[in-house]
């Protein structure tokens, strides 16, 4: 599923790219040599970042 239409970033790649490196969309946008155009899937992308952090940090919690 594409996460953002304008750059057609999948939310695979977005969910590989918050695994990776740190900071909210518009930085990760930029690690994928995108950047935000119209910006109606930011807040859903950083849904989405803060949500595969988490769950990074889930298996550490439970040790």
């Amino acid at each position: 599923m594409y996460t953002c239409i304008c750059n057609a970033i999948r939310e695979c790649d977005l969910r590989q790219a918050a695994r990776q490196h740190c900071g909210d969309a518009e930085s990760l946008y930029g690690k994928l040599g995108k950047r935000p155009n119209c910006g109606q899937c930011l807040d859903e992308a950083n849904e989405l970042i803060a949500e595969e952090r988490a769950a990074l940090r889930a298996p550490m919690a439970a040790a």
